[in-house]
């Protein structure tokens, strides 16, 4: 548990949107312009006895870079030495280097032997604190408040919730590529705490996070028997959604968590069920004779996109939750497969396979807009996160190599590989963390 209190600065200023209007411009970043140029922004080493307060605050700094909107300044470019994170710095010697944000803080340790950390956050053209907070945890959380730091940070210049206090369930594979071994694995989103889920022994598929608890589904080949499963993270408690009939694909929840939506193959054909977890009774939404396949609901839960053949190759469709109004949105060249509303619910993601390479790209929920972020030998399975505004992906490379895991966010340019221990496939990103 983590329990946190707001801070005001020394000098009484509780933040720019309260002190009166300044000389200089409010630091800020419009996410909403395109191609963004990074925010210049010194994350000075957190004061503290030993080494923890340079361990979270290298933590925030990579959380910072790796979003693509801010450009952490070298700690070999700074002139003053925070001593005191109470009091104002001196505005002028981060002026000179151009950090036109700046972090402090301090990391000490309770009598109860509970951590406390705290920063704040200044605007040094405007000298003035934008932001600070403190937290009391216990010492093991230490990368917890870090990204929960870097989300405040975020959250306080873009004016939109940051996504760095998440994790992100993958398939971790290993072995040769004609014997892969496959088992289930969670991280957090900078690849850090990684650890397995199941055994190496299990074949495991689409692992989805819900959005409501820290809950996953996933399909798995167990007993050589298709089974989709829903795995409680906290205690590790399993249990079977349901026998049935034929294999099943692509379960994921809806936004309440309460359903499980998935796509169910008999006769040579699939198509889309949902399941009530409650009473596990089912609900048959498509009835075609072609492959219906890849649900994911809008965030409202009014409507559900899909995948289908039923005009030759797979395209997307959006339908509403019931299966009234299937509409076809797709019709660029190539086919689509692998849809996910975005938790905005003003983009839909996609994998795209056009001229031999695979794209991962985005367009509006009525299939106008689309756009191409990435393109590779073979690029799949985006997942969003938690604030609509990063996708992370698996890619597949030529030969005999392994898939591995890549972060891009919404204007395309900032394309990173997200590090693991070995081949890492089909991510599925978490909600933020309670």
């Amino acid at each position: 548990m983590l329990r946190r209190t707001f801070l005001h600065s020394a000098a009484g200023l509780t933040g720019l949107a309260a002190a009166a209007t300044p000389a200089w411009a409010v630091v800020e970043i419009n996410i909403n312009k395109g191609n963004v140029e990074p925010l210049p922004i010194a994350v000075t080493d957190f004061v503290s006895s030993g080494d923890l307060g340079v361990k979270i605050t290298d933590v925030i700094a990579a959380d910072l870079k790796r979003s693509g909107l801010f450009a952490p300044v070298s700690k070999q470019a700074f002139i003053e030495k925070i001593s005191n994170p109470d009091q104002p710095p001196r505005f002028e010697d981060w002026k000179v280097i151009n950090a036109q944000a700046l972090v402090t803080g301090r990391v000490t340790q309770e009598g109860d032997g509970r951590l406390r950390a705290e920063f704040r956050l200044w605007d040094t053209f405007a000298n003035q604190q934008m932001t600070g907070q403190q937290f009391y945890t216990q010492p093991e959380n230490w990368r917890r408040v870090a990204h929960i730091i870097a989300d405040a940070i975020y959250e306080r210049i873009t004016g939109e919730k940051g996504y760095f206090d998440t994790r992100v369930v993958y398939v971790a594979e290993s072995g040769p590529k004609n014997a892969r071994k496959r088992q289930l694995a969670i991280m957090d989103q900078d690849g850090a705490n990684a650890r397995a889920l199941t055994n190496s022994n299990e074949i495991v598929l689409t692992p989805r996070f819900s959005p409501s608890r820290q809950e996953i589904t996933y399909m798995s080949f167990e007993g050589q028997q298709p089974r989709v499963y829903l795995l409680q993270l906290e205690t590790g408690q399993r249990e079977v959604v349901g026998n049935f009939p034929g294999m099943t694909f692509a379960p994921r929840f809806s936004p309440d968590g309460q359903r499980v939506i998935m796509s169910l193959q008999q006769d040579g054909n699939a198509n889309i069920y949902t399941m009530d977890l409650r009473s596990r009774t089912t609900t048959r939404l498509t009835s075609t004779a072609a492959i219906d396949t890849g649900p994911s609901y809008s965030p409202d839960g009014s409507q559900i996109v899909f995948e289908s053949d039923r005009g030759g190759r797979q395209q997307l469709y959006v339908m509403g939750a019931d299966g009234s109004g299937q509409n076809r949105i797709s019709f660029g060249d190539g086919s689509y497969s692998t849809p996910v509303w975005s938790p905005r619910g003003d983009l839909i993601a996609f994998t795209k396979q056009s001229g031999g390479k695979f794209s991962i790209g985005v367009m509006k929920p009525d299939g106008s807009g689309e756009r191409i972020l990435t393109t590779g030998f073979h690029n799949e399975g985006p997942t969003w996160a938690p604030n609509g505004r990063v996708l992370m992906f698996f890619r597949q490379p030529a030969g005999s190599g392994g898939p591995q895991l890549y972060s891009i966010d919404l204007t395309g340019y900032n394309e990173q590989q997200v590090q693991t221990a070995g081949y890492a496939s089909d991510p599925a990103w978490s909600p933020l963390l309670e």
